[in-house]
């Protein structure tokens, strides 16, 4: 099973609506939201998540989850 991580401080990049859609579309990923993942410098830049513990970023938040979903 796919293990798919947010950090709630990158939630002002759009990154809860891409948690959402995942939770919404896929049934065989582990989505989950943490207060922090460790990767502020990352964090604060813009859209990231981690994926099986491999960080993942991109633009937008809409970009985020096509990454992901491509990963899935």
């Amino acid at each position: 099973m796919t293990e798919i991580k947010f950090c709630e401080n990158n939630f002002s990049f759009g990154t809860e609506e891409t948690m959402k859609k995942l939770k919404e579309n896929f049934n065989n990923v582990d989505v989950s939201a943490e207060s922090c993942l460790g990767y502020c410098g990352d964090c604060s830049v813009g859209p990231y998540a981690l994926v099986n513990g491999e960080i993942i970023q991109a633009n937008t938040a809409e970009e985020l989850f096509e990454k992901i979903r491509d990963m899935i």
